[in-house]
């Protein structure tokens, strides 16, 4: 039985793997056109990130390879420094992809993973629609056998149709027909609908002379063993670089663990934020010092080796051998692929990223619909590396202002009970004469903390014959030494006017840093609940 349970493991991973390499090959040939670089840059890049993330990673879903947003951040970037020259673009790229990896490295390091929550979804949503809508407008120019020179995707639409009598016939007839092919084969989820486009493209380029029609080919793929090595650039060129790696690793944790987590709890799996950033740092710098693309845990490939029943991350590895099989006896047939195909590749790519249901959901349940919003318009309107910045400072935005607007509720007793309530959402909970119990909503921190306890003050004064309040910490697991200073300075306040402060739910970090501070302050006055804190108010009321 034992045999056989592992003869069917290897065989479902082997099958599973198999179908996410028919995958990354199109994929590796569509990014690879959206960053600017060769295709053995993507293809390097999958395998650096396939076989890092099956070293380190923990999620037997996850698939590790170049991803769209990623490729066209990239491009940005290193457009933006005006690079002389494809050595000298594909330099800069390999040097932003080596120092991503390292910030991702770092900051697993630090045990700061969970900062990826930093970035709201509905900002993540809003950015990754309008990424969408740049990228396939940039591809219809490829698709419609044109060169635009135009670069941002209203320009572009104008630009192509003032001149649409220079559309090339056969390069739009070929690049719709794909469309309509990879439109029908996802009806199929089964069959790899862009490997077997491609390979029809192929095909099809081996019986008629396409290059004769002026319909453009991917051309010839140069595999060459690469070393590991830093590239070649001045200080200067690696500390600009430096300073807009951060849109890039921001974007490849968000989309990553937003992947690896939502594949994790389908299946009832946990993963742990700091591993899995090292396992992405470790895949990126490795991708960048082979001058790979960067590297992510896209949801489409990571969806489709879930759904092609992969159990452990030998898929992964499977994966990575069939690719580079396939890259280094199919670089010929790989040249001939017509580019309106790829074109076509990338657009089918992006097509669930267009989808509206996720922002228009944000409308029906009234709730954070302008920060996507205003996410979309800043990628559509300044370009997808300022929009990248610009969601980034959105979600802090968000998150300030949260902090900004401190949410401080009263709680009671319920039904002559043990428990504290809401009292505004529950008018049947009593409250108790000369004690005010309060309860942030938010944990207490440098940011927050003066707010949260000015927000404290005014429910005080509201209550005239308030003799003892307290606060319930059940919120804060610790506090720092902005939030501790601000409890002090309340309790010495209340002495003043004859008043009592008692804290509530203290774990045991901020009951030993607030006896070390002010002990004199808080002795009898730190309890495990409510409860306790209110009976000990009682008694000192009389």
């Amino acid at each position: 039985m034992h045999i056989w349970l592992n003869r069917n493991f290897l065989l479902t991973n082997i099958a599973a793997g198999l179908s996410v390499a028919f995958i990354l090959l199109p994929e590796a040939v569509a990014y690879a056109a959206i960053a600017h670089l060769s295709i053995q840059a993507a293809i390097t890049a999958a395998l650096a990130g396939l076989l890092c993330y099956a070293w380190l990673g923990k999620s037997p879903y996850a698939i590790v390879s170049a991803t769209s947003s990623a490729a066209a951040l990239l491009a940005a970037v290193v457009m933006s420094l005006r690079p002389d020259g494809a050595d000298a673009y594909a330099e800069m790229g390999a040097a932003l992809v080596i120092l991503t990896g390292a910030g991702l490295l770092a900051i697993a390091k630090v045990g700061l993973g969970q900062l990826s929550a930093f970035v709201s979804r509905p900002v993540l949503h809003g950015f990754s629609f309008a990424l969408a809508i740049t990228i396939i407008v940039k591809q219809l120019p490829k698709l419609l056998g044109v060169t635009a020179q135009a670069n941002d995707p209203l320009h572009i639409l104008l630009e192509l149709t003032a001149r649409y009598p220079d559309w090339n016939p056969y390069s739009t007839v070929l690049g719709g027909i794909a469309l309509l092919l990879l439109w029908l084969l996802t009806r199929f989820p089964k069959l790899p609908g862009a490997f077997l486009v491609l390979a029809a493209g192929i095909g099809l380029n081996s019986t008629v002379d396409l290059t004769a029609q002026q319909v453009a080919l991917v051309g010839s793929l140069e595999l060459q063993p690469t070393a590991l090595g830093l590239p070649a650039l001045s200080m200067d060129k690696w500390l600009r670089l430096a300073e807009l790696a951060f849109g890039l690793l921001v974007i490849i944790v968000a989309e990553s663990w937003g992947s690896i987590r939502s594949l994790s709890l389908l299946h009832g799996k946990t993963v742990e934020p700091n591993r899995e950033l090292c396992a992405l740092g470790t895949a990126n710098l490795v991708s960048g010092l082979l001058h790979g693309m960067p590297v992510g845990a896209g949801f489409s490939a990571s969806s489709a080796n879930e759904q092609a029943g992969a159990t452990g991350k030998l898929a992964g590895a499977m994966a990575a051998l069939i690719l580079l099989l396939m890259a280094v006896f199919g670089r010929q047939w790989i040249a001939r692929i017509p580019e309106p195909l790829v074109a076509a590749a990338v657009i089918n790519a992006l097509r669930h990223a267009l989808n509206p249901a996720a922002l228009l959901k944000l409308w029906r349940i009234d709730r954070d619909q302008y920060l996507a919003l205003a996410a979309v318009a800043g990628v559509l309107v300044f370009g997808v590396l300022h929009g990248m910045l610009l969601a980034v400072a959105l979600s802090l935005a968000a998150a300030i202002r949260s902090f900004s607007r401190p949410l401080v509720r009263e709680l009671a007793e319920l039904e002559h009970g043990h428990d504290y309530v809401d009292r505004q959402n529950h008018p049947a909970a009593l409250p108790h004469d000369n004690i005010l119990v309060l309860r942030p909503e938010e944990p207490l921190f440098f940011a927050s903390a003066e707010g949260i306890l000015a927000e404290a003050r005014k429910q005080l004064s509201a209550r005239g014959n308030v003799r003892i309040l307290v606060v319930s910490l059940e919120e804060s697991a610790d506090l720092d030494a902005t939030a501790a200073e601000c409890l002090i300075e309340l309790a010495a306040e209340l002495r003043l006017h004859r008043q009592k402060l008692l804290l509530a739910r203290v774990k045991d970090p901020i009951a030993d840093l607030l006896r070390t501070l002010a002990g004199d302050s808080f002795a009898d006055a730190l309890f495990w609940s409510v409860d306790d804190a209110v009976v000990a108010a009682r008694k000192m009321r009389g």
